[in-house]
């Protein structure tokens, strides 16, 4: 186990050390755009990521929720994120997630690696830390807490914390209303496709149900914050991710080739477009490259729960109503599962689904 906990960048970053070592500092490439997330989020001249008021998601009348469907249609195909407001879910709920998971890792190393993954044996989930899986060799700077959380048959209840008191059922509760939430946002975003309302979440489903896993982002303090990432540039494999945090900024997003800190609004819930819907959209969502970075004066976290089709009972590729002889098929159908090894992987498509490599698809 002491081998394990050398790895946790709680420890590294409480030992006092005033410069990262060498495996945390990223390519050049890579460090552009970076600079002081604290003071970036003042900047009043940069684009905002778009606020979604959902308050008229649920209206009776069909007109004002078409006029929220819209706004959800233009902030999904221009940026791909959104902050989400008034989404229905209680704040009184929202408070206790994050109470319970910021009370988890104040809990000592030692007790929480006692929940520790084992990434060398396939149990992803659990407390752990990124080991480096790039061609650089680079390391993030962050620690993490993740596991699935719905349906229930997906809970590994053996690895969730016992403590603190309150974890277990302020996730359940709070999975549960997320769930209803997916509901709501796929029914817009199927309306702003032309479609149905039932239509993007009953291809999704298929004969299952949607899977809803959660990541605790944990993000010590770093003394060297310009040469760090706590996750690096990715777009998220999932239909959707929602996100809350506890008001430091870190999520940068890649918006008209500029990276764009996102600003903290209160009360909300980020939520991201992911390359699942993009696929089925056939291009129309973006799926929003993105970041997260850090600082040398705040711990950050974040808690992202991943909204996921079954890995191979349902067929990702664009619906048939978004091709057409102008709007040919951007991407080739594949399950959840190979869409995960062709992120992964950084394999083509077609050597995943057909064992050949003839063509590379980004």
């Amino acid at each position: 186990m002491a081998a394990v906990e050398t790895l946790r960048i709680e420890v590294l970053a409480g030992s006092g050390i005033d410069s990262i070592p060498q495996e945390y500092i990223r390519l050049e490439e890579e460090l552009i755009g970076i600079g002081d997330v604290l003071a970036a989020v003042t900047d009043s001249s940069a684009p905002e990521v778009p606020v979604l008021d959902l308050a008229t998601l649920n209206s009776d009348d069909e007109f004002t929720r078409r006029s929220c469907y819209e706004q959800l249609k233009k902030a999904a195909e221009e940026w791909g994120v959104m902050h989400l407001i008034n989404h229905g879910i209680d704040k009184n709920l929202t408070t206790r997630v994050k109470l319970a998971g910021e009370e988890f890792f104040r809990l000592p190393v030692e007790e929480k690696e006692k929940y520790a993954n084992d990434q060398g044996t396939g149990q992803i989930q659990g407390y752990g830390s990124k080991l480096a899986n790039n061609a650089s060799g680079r390391r993030e700077w962050e620690d993490y807490f993740f596991h699935s959380v719905s349906p229930p048959e997906k809970r590994d209840m053996s690895i969730w914390p016992t403590i603190p008191q309150d974890y277990t059922p302020s996730v359940i509760e709070y999975s549960d209303e997320l769930r209803k939430l997916t509901t709501r946002i796929l029914a817009g975003l199927s309306v702003g496709l032309g479609l149905e309302e039932s239509r993007l979440e009953k291809h999704l489903v298929g004969s299952e149900d949607l899977i809803l896993q959660m990541k605790i982002n944990y993000y010590p303090k770093c003394p060297q914050p310009e040469l760090a990432l706590g996750v690096e540039a990715h777009t998220d494999v999932s239909a959707l991710t929602f996100i809350l945090h506890n008001d430091v900024p870190g999520l940068q997003l890649f918006h008209q080739s500029k990276w764009i800190t996102a600003k903290c609004v209160p009360d909300s819930i980020i939520m991201h477009i992911g390359d699942s819907v993009e696929i089925l959209s056939n291009g129309k969502y973006k799926s929003i490259l993105h970041r997260g970075v850090v600082n040398k004066e705040k711990v950050r976290i974040s808690w992202a729960v991943f909204c996921e089709p079954p890995k191979d009972s349902v067929m990702l590729g664009p619906l048939p109503e978004t091709v057409s002889d102008d709007q040919p098929a951007l991407f080739r159908p594949r399950t959840f599962a190979q869409h995960i090894q062709h992120k992964l992987f950084k394999k083509s498509v077609d050597e995943i689904v057909d064992g050949v490599d003839n063509k590379k698809e980004e």
